[in-house]
């Protein structure tokens, strides 16, 4: 059995999280600055390897009218730098406001810790893969 890792990634930032070995529940994980990214790409490969993945879902934020932008495009290149591992887009619209959301109902302060909506996103990128 495998896990499947999903990463949010930002222009600064990647959160990640990781499902249990069934498949079915996203767990919060770490936050890993961006650059240098090479690190970043090490960090995230030592994890995964780690947690016996081999899914890893990358949320790719699409724009309202379904285009791609920088940033989703910035996202799409920066997956194709995680080798070894099957690669999957989800499209992560909203997954922000939505963390924030999350975030603040259970009373966490994140105006200091931006790297805590990242991780949130991540989860819920993650749980939106699983639940398909």
């Amino acid at each position: 059995m495998h896990k499947v890792m999903a990463l949010d990634v930002g222009t600064k930032r990647i959160g990640v999280a990781l499902s249990d070995y069934l498949q079915v529940i996203a767990t919060p994980c770490v936050c890993i600055s961006r650059e240098p990214e090479a690190k970043a790409i090490e960090e995230i490969t030592k994890i995964a390897k780690e947690n016996r993945v081999e899914k890893i879902v990358v949320g790719v934020p699409v724009n309202m009218d379904g285009s791609l932008g920088f940033q989703a495009q910035n996202c799409i290149d920066f997956s194709q730098k995680l080798v070894g591992f099957d690669i999957i887009m989800e499209d992560e619209r909203l997954t922000s406001e939505e963390a924030e959301e999350r975030l603040r109902a259970r009373k966490v302060d994140f105006r200091k810790n931006k790297g805590l909506v990242d991780i949130e996103s991540a989860c819920i990128i993650l749980e939106q893969y699983l639940g398909k």
